[in-house]
């Protein structure tokens, strides 16, 4: 009897990559019985290697002997039995895994904060924003995120202030009620994001998507939004753009620029002078 039991890929996590994969084969493989032992003796060539023959005569016998025997393909189906059992628990416990994993991801989340650097937290976060998981009041602050990927979050009240997620990926994320002060969105993809009543002072967002953007009762005090894409903002509502750099900024609405000026915004195109004056502040 032969038996195979075949599992599908697994993933990261250690979770089945299709379970469609897993399956049970068994086949019985005849044996045919061995020859007597004076047939077996008749067919010896060299009296030297009678001892080799008497043994595998032996073996054969006794495979064929066992091969036969019920009790051991009892034994080989209970095994069987066994398996399936297993497999069954792992997927009945699979929902327990899924939390835990989500605990560690949120203890790795929360043991980095304040602490500069990603300490595991751009996995954490992304895996968690995979799983459909709310991210309402993370706080990473001051944490190195840089290409993070979370389209979709739910990022409500959260703390980015002074956090770096240059090239990252917030498409339709919830902003609503956040503290983005002084973070760096440079060429970040924040296009339909909801940044209503967030606080942007100070945050950089050059070159970034910011298209579709709802920007309703937010400030956006000295932010940097050279080269940005602007194009179908919500910004009638904008609280403050009290020395927003404005310069170069692309696809803006009609109207905007003229009324982003009269609110104090300036148009400086070098990084330098940016800075001096950003310093002289």
């Amino acid at each position: 009897m032969q038996l195979v039991f075949t599992f599908g890929n697994f993933d990261t996590y250690g979770n089945f990559g299709n379970p469609a994969d897993a399956s049970i084969m068994i086949t019985r493989r005849h044996r045919t019985r061995p020859r007597s032992w004076s047939e077996q003796k008749i067919a010896l060539k060299h009296s030297w290697m009678l001892p080799l023959i008497a043994l595998e005569w032996s073996c054969q016998w006794l495979a064929f002997v066992l091969g036969n025997w019920a009790f051991l393909e009892l034994l080989e189906y209970l095994g069987t039995f066994s398996v399936l059992v297993a497999v069954i628990f792992y997927f009945h416990d699979a929902d327990n895994r899924l939390k835990q994993r989500h605990y560690q991801a949120w203890q790795v989340i929360n043991t980095a904060q304040g602490k500069g650097g990603s300490g595991g937290r751009i996995e954490a976060l992304q895996e968690l924003d995979a799983d459909g998981v709310s991210l309402v009041g993370v706080d990473v602050s001051g944490a190195f995120l840089q290409g993070v990927q979370l389209p979709n979050a739910h990022l409500r009240r959260s703390n980015f202030n002074s956090a770096d997620v240059r090239n990252s990926n917030f498409q339709s994320a919830d902003f609503a009620g956040s503290d983005l002060a002084s973070a760096n969105f440079r060429e970040s993809n924040l296009h339909a994001t909801l940044l209503q009543d967030v606080r942007l002072d100070e945050a950089d967002f050059w070159g970034a998507d910011l298209a579709g953007a709802d920007f309703s009762g937010a400030t956006l005090v000295d932010v940097d939004l050279r080269h940005a894409d602007l194009n179908g903002i919500r910004w009638q509502q904008i609280r403050s753009l009290s020395g927003a750099n404005i310069y170069a900024v692309r696809n803006a609405p009609d109207g905007f620029v003229p009324w982003a000026m009269k609110q104090g915004a300036v148009e400086i195109e070098s990084d330098e002078k940016w800075e001096d004056r950003q310093n002289s502040r």
